[in-house]
């Protein structure tokens, strides 16, 4: 298991619901790595009751996992660079929204300022996928991001290949060894692994 005992993590939440469950899971493994957490919402992930749980629920869930409440409001998340608060900051699940807001340089969410205000610090920044359009209209943003500095992806393959075959998801489980691998500016490989059926 890795050590991160000496790190501070940033964890943004964006509207990927149906993935929530295994984020938290994956949140409780990287908290047993000793890292200091901050999670941050975005406002749909703030504000929004859908069947796969409350937001009041997912608040409380991260409040519980990383010791601290969720930051949800642009000028919370504001700081976060100029303090030099984060050594890293992972966006999962990252929307396909947001995913495309961020490789064109707009910051209208939290976890778009947080990522903006990090990123002025030359520290990475993680993304783990779940997006419907991954090999639609947001390949273009994918690969607009696999090549931008201190960016890094979390391994991905198409979850569901004959139903929505231009979705692709993050493999979670792979999120702490993406984090060793981006804490020292290398992208783990290989990038696209396929499910497992």
């Amino acid at each position: 298991m890795q050590n991160f005992s000496n790190k501070t993590i940033g964890i943004a939440f964006t509207g990927s619901f149906c993935t929530y469950e295994r984020m938290f899971h994956t949140l409780s493994h990287l908290k047993e790595t000793g890292a200091n957490l901050y999670p941050i919402f975005s406002f749909q992930a703030s504000n929004l009751d859908t069947k796969f749980g409350t937001s009041e629920e997912f608040i409380q869930k991260a409040t519980t996992l990383c010791g601290h409440p969720p930051m949800q409001t642009i000028p919370e998340v504001e700081p976060i660079g100029p303090s030099g608060l984060l050594d890293l900051l992972v966006i999962a699940p990252c929307t396909g929204n947001t995913l495309a807001k961020l490789a064109n340089g707009i910051t209208d969410t939290p976890v778009l300022m947080a990522t903006k205000s990090h990123l002025r610090n030359n520290r990475p920044v993680v993304i783990a996928l779940s997006t419907n359009d991954a090999l639609g209209m947001n390949l273009k943003n994918i690969g607009i991001l696999l090549n931008t500095k201190n960016i890094y992806f979390v391994p991905f393959g198409q979850d569901d290949y004959k139903a929505k075959p231009n979705s692709l998801v993050a493999h979670f489980d792979l999120l702490c060894d993406t984090i060793s691998f981006a804490l020292n500016k290398e992208q783990i490989q290989p990038l696209i692994q396929p499910f497992l059926s």
